[in-house]
């Protein structure tokens, strides 16, 4: 475990928060990617300590807890970089470009995931998976089962920690956030039954010291539709929703959620009749 199991006096925070939690049915899983702003919880769920050792306890003694580490801030090809250039003369783009990090695994903070997600990176027994845009960082039993193959075409496919996650029977909690979050509906962008349209990515890694140039294909992905794919979820048996802090939780099974989300995927195409 990251932090002693030490349970503060009767009522605190961490005691509303693992009763929440088990009252979502977290208390049965082991394996958690969690998706969350701890804006949207309020201050009733305390900090992101708080949160993980909530986690951690609710979890039991396999407890791992997963969340996403990514870098959009070090690649040419993101939104966030045509955003950022959107207006910039040539030269001002250039500038910008050589200010762009390189990508280091131990080093290199996470881009607008969340202050949960930084605490759970930088915890000292914290694995990272490798890719230099869409990395994921895991604390607890599983982690390095869970984070040692993470492909660069594959940013979150099938030779990443999606996959490994999927496998795994891992659950998804989404805390105070919604679906546009989930990171793990865009496993079934992967599993549908033809040939995605592919993009061409650049980045920035770090490479021994030298800050290099990295190209390399990868799918287009699209999660555009995933908040109304999660209304149809919620609406499912699978999807368990609950106030935690002052914000809305959801718990779904990774599986469920993904193969749903992949049915989705296809039936639009057939009625679309592409």
């Amino acid at each position: 475990m990251t932090q002693a199991m030490t349970r503060p006096q009767v009522g605190s925070r961490f005691d509303v928060l693992c009763r929440q939690l088990t009252e979502l049915g977290l208390a049965d899983r082991e394996i958690v990617l969690v998706h969350t702003s701890m804006r949207r919880l309020g201050r009733a769920a305390g900090s992101p300590r708080n949160l993980l050792r909530a986690l951690q306890c609710v979890l039991g003694p396999l407890a791992t807890v997963v969340v996403p580490t990514q870098t959009a801030n070090n690649s040419t090809t993101s939104r966030d970089y045509f955003a950022a250039i959107r207006g910039l003369r040539p030269a001002d783009v250039s500038a910008y470009q050589e200010s762009l990090p390189g990508f280091s695994i131990d080093d290199t903070p996470s881009f607008r995931m969340g202050v949960f997600a930084e605490y759970v990176r930088r915890q000292p027994d914290a694995v990272r998976s490798p890719h230099p845009q869409t990395s994921f960082a895991a604390v607890g039993h599983y982690a390095e089962q869970l984070m040692k193959v993470h492909d660069l075409e594959s940013h979150l496919g099938e030779r990443s920690p999606l996959a490994a996650m999927y496998d795994a029977g891992a659950s998804v909690l989404l805390l105070g956030v919604g679906y546009d979050k989930c990171t793990a509906m865009h496993l079934a962008e992967y599993r549908v039954p033809w040939t995605p349209e592919p993009k061409s990515y650049e980045c920035f890694v770090n490479d021994n010291g030298q800050r290099v140039r990295q190209t390399f294909e990868g799918l287009d992905l699209d999660d555009t539709t995933f908040d109304h794919i999660g209304r149809l979820a919620d609406q499912r048996s699978f999807a368990r929703k609950a106030r935690v802090g002052a914000g809305q939780a959801r718990l779904l099974p990774m599986r469920q959620l993904v193969d749903f989300t992949l049915e989705w995927l296809v039936e639009r195409r057939g009625t679309d009749g592409q």
